[in-house]
């Protein structure tokens, strides 16, 4: 038999997970399984997840997969590279190919973009633009450039967590090979697209109370709970008021100082919004940011 894994967080499901499934198996003999690997109750954004983790599973199952594993919060809540990297880990163990969303899903070029982020030239590149105080997205494609390769994958949403998918195949000498198909419409979208909605999109219509339910392909989600970061800011904010100047140093993503920025701003600013956009900089991503609260908040 073989299996194809996904990673996922179906943060929600909508239209566009759901022929993925479907073009897997439309494309796969007969005998194949379907395994999503996805988050739990927290994703790798740095935010709750906007459904209880069982509802988004109960969702995949309906949608055509035939299992359901749940990647640890630790992954979760890594960065892109960090995200990939587990799942590959887990996935490579049974899996034969890997399955993604990709802008441009040319497995070829993919690799070879991958490649040469493992370069052992990489580093020094790279290393040259943080020191210009670039974030890591921008410091990296201009690393690939000063090294002469094509930084066109590394653009877009899809094809960037697709490259990371192809590095850590790559770097773990995984059996698994990656498969890309087709992610149309936008990541990012704030209108929802009639056939080709973003996940962003319905969270927008979910947390304003709008109709979402034309973009989604099961009622799993009929009536359910809404999580969102605004309900868990006061027991965040308890929490960070609480730590300790060792806590903080001990949190990830805060190497460079960036942990006695969020330390301080924690002990001046008045809400959760404040503190981060207080210490936010064009180094510093709000995603990184965003992720280093969670883990400050559940422990990790």
């Amino acid at each position: 038999m073989k299996i194809v894994g996904i990673l996922c967080e179906y943060n929600p499901l909508h239209l566009g997970h759901a022929r993925q499934i479907s073009s897997i198996r439309k494309n796969s003999p007969e005998e194949t399984a379907v395994v999503c690997l996805m988050s739990g109750n927290f994703v790798q954004r740095g935010h709750p997840a906007i459904f209880d983790k069982m509802l988004r599973a109960r969702a995949a199952l309906e949608s055509g997969a035939d299992l359901v594993l749940e990647l640890p919060v630790q992954y979760c809540l890594s960065s892109a590279e960090g995200f990939a990297a587990g799942a590959v880990s887990i996935l490579g163990s049974f899996c034969q190919e890997m399955s993604f969303g990709a802008e441009h899903p040319d497995r070829e070029a993919l690799l070879a973009t991958a490649s040469a982020l493992l370069s052992p030239d990489f580093p020094a590149h790279l290393r040259t633009f943080l020191d210009a105080g670039l974030s890591f997205p921008a410091a990296r494609a201009k690393a690939l450039s000063d090294m002469g390769t094509d930084n066109a994958l590394l653009e877009s949403p899809n094809d960037i967590l697709a490259v990371e998918y192809c590095k850590a195949i790559l770097s773990q000498h995984s059996g698994m090979m990656p498969l890309p198909i087709v992610r149309p419409g936008s990541y990012h979208d704030a209108a929802a697209d009639p056939d080709n909605p973003s996940a962003t999109s319905l969270r927008l219509l979910i947390e304003n109370g709008k109709a979402f339910r034309p973009y989604v392909s099961t009622d799993a989600f009929d009536g359910a709970a809404v999580h969102t970061m605004a309900f868990g800011e006061k027991a965040m904010l308890a929490k960070l008021r609480t730590m300790t100047d060792a806590e903080f140093e001990a949190l990830p993503y805060g190497s460079e100082g960036l942990w006695r920025k969020l330390m301080h701003a924690v002990r001046k600013e008045a809400t959760l919004e404040d503190i981060l956009t207080a210490v936010k900089s064009k180094r510093y991503t709000r995603t990184r940011l965003d992720r280093m609260v969670m883990c400050a908040f559940l422990g990790i």
